[in-house]
């Protein structure tokens, strides 16, 4: 049985369509995820292995992060009195840039690099590199203090729990 990872690869790198076609329904039926892009650089990450997401993109370039349930692709219309299609194309993300749970990027945009999109965000419009991205269409200047989301190192797991058992405290010590 191919991992995650083995699928990812053949749907985005084999040569073979057939292989292609297999592993991207595999991708589908396993992880509940499409990935299609016309470039793709082999180092963007997926965390939770895309589950739930739609990854239609024109380029992912090097170090792109992407988690779950994140949506990326068209946002196209068709002008009934000009008879034309408007808006077509895919997404560009430049390098370094994380996408955190549930965002849509939508429409022929460019995502700047080292930009961090917030988890929920609506964009539909270009955002320049180092930003921060939330809402729908907001975007400011990241603070170049912090890494947003993903850094590796990542925290241990023992640092996970303390820090949820100081959540679970804190809420004790609200509703008593």
């Amino acid at each position: 049985m191919p991992t995650f990872k083995e699928l990812l690869n053949q749907n985005c790198f084999s040569t073979d369509p057939d292989l292609q076609r297999q592993a991207a329904l595999m991708l589908e039926q396993r992880y509940n995820c499409e990935i299609n892009c016309l470039e793709i650089d082999p180092s963007v990450q997926f965390a939770h292995h895309a589950r739930g997401s739609i990854v239609i993109a024109a380029k992912l370039c090097a170090g792109v992060v992407i988690f779950q349930n994140v949506t990326i692709g068209s946002n196209q219309k068709f002008n009934r009195l000009t008879n034309q299609w408007e808006n077509l194309g895919n997404p560009v993300l430049g390098e370094q840039v994380v996408v955190a749970d549930g965002a849509k990027i939508l429409g022929p945009v460019i995502i700047g690099a080292q930009t961090v999109i917030g988890a929920g965000a609506i964009i539909t419009k270009d955002v320049p590199a180092n930003s921060l991205a939330y809402g729908v269409n907001q975007i400011k200047p990241k603070d170049p203090q912090f890494d947003l989301i993903f850094h590796d190192p990542m925290p241990q797991r023992d640092q996970l729990i303390q820090a949820s058992k100081s959540v679970i405290n804190r809420y004790h010590a609200t509703i008593s």
